[in-house]
C-alpha cells in the first residue's frame, strides 16, 4: 500500500496543489480545512506523514503539532510545518511545538517532495529499529528472566548506557519533552523558568548529538532513554 500523507491547509488552492502533485508522486493524501479537523483525520487514519499551513482558523499549526506530539503513538510521526512566517522566533516555536522540518513559503513542489521522502526514509528505518530492539530485548528478557519476573518487566527496552550520563533533571526535562510540552509548560511542572529548562534541552541535544527536539525525542524512545 502507498504511504499516506495527511496535508493541512484552510487554502483550497494550496492543498488541491500538494495533494495533486503528491498523488501523481506514488503516495496516498488525504486533506483537512484546519488543524481541529486534521487531528480527528491523525486518529482515524494514521497518516505516514503531516504537511500542515501555520495559520488556519480553529487551529493552527502549532497547535496540532503539539497536540499530535501529546500522544505517544504519533511522538515518531513527521510533521513538516509550511508558512510564509520566515522571523527566527517563530521557526524557532515552529520547532519547540515539535516539527521535523520548517519550510517556508513561497516553495517548490519538488523541493517538497525531495524532503517527504527523506523524512519518510528516515522515519521508517528509525520505526524498523525500534521494533527490531524491542522484540530482541523481548526474547533476551524471555530467556533471562526468572519465572517470577513480572510481565510488564519483559517488553521494555534496555536502557542504554547513556542514561547514567543525564543528570536527574535532564532525565526529567527528556520525559515531559517526549509528550510535547513547550519550555513554558515544562518549567510549570518542573518549577524552573523556560530559559533554564532551555538550558537543559541544549545539554540534552548535546550529549545525544542530537540537532533538533524532534531528533531528540527518536533518539530517546530508540536507546530507551524514557519510559
Amino acid at each position: 500500500m502507498p504511504l499516506m500523507i495527511l496535508v493541512v491547509d484552510d487554502d483550497l488552492g494550496t492543498r488541491l496543489s500538494i495533494s495533486d502533485y503528491l498523488e501523481l508522486s506514488g503516495y496516498s493524501v488525504i486533506t483537512a480545512n484546519d488543524g481541529q479537523e486534521a487531528l480527528l483525520m491523525v486518529e482515524e487514519y494514521h497518516p505516514d506523514l503531516i504537511v500542515t499551513d501555520i495559520v488556519m482558523p480553529r487551529m493552527n499549526g502549532y497547535e496540532l503539532v503539539r497536540r499530535v506530539r501529546q500522544q505517544p503513538k504519533f511522538r515518531l510521526l513527521p510533521v513538516i510545518l509550511l508558512t510564509a512566517r520566515t522571523k527566527t522566533q517563530e521557526r524557532i516555536l515552529g520547532y519547540q511545538s515539535g516539527c521535523d522540518l520548517y519550510l517556508p513559503k513561497p516553495f517548490e513542489l519538488e523541493e517538497l517532495a525531495a524532503a517527504i521522502r527523506n523524512l519518510l526514509e528516515r522515519s521508517q528505518i528509525i520505526q524498523s529499529e525500534y521494533r527490531f530492539s524491542e522484540q530482541e530485548n523481548l526474547g533476551n528478557s524471555q530467556s533471562t528472566k526468572p519465572m517470577t519476573a513480572q510481565p510488564s518487566q519483559m517488553t521494555k527496552v534496555q536502557k542504554s548506557p547513556m542514561i547514567s550520563d543525564l543528570t536527574s533533571r535532564e532525565q526529567e526535562v527528556l520525559e515531559l519533552l517526549t509528550h510535547g510540552l513547550s519550555n513554558a509548560e515544562m518549567g510549570h511542572q518542573l518549577h524552573l523558568s523556560a530559559r533554564t529548562v532551555e538550558k537543559y534541552v541544549s545539554n540534552l541535544l548535546r550529549k545525544t548529538a542530537t540537532s533538533n527536539r524532534a531528533e531528540l525525542v527518536r533518539f530517546a524512545m530508540k536507546h530507551g532513554l524514557v519510559e
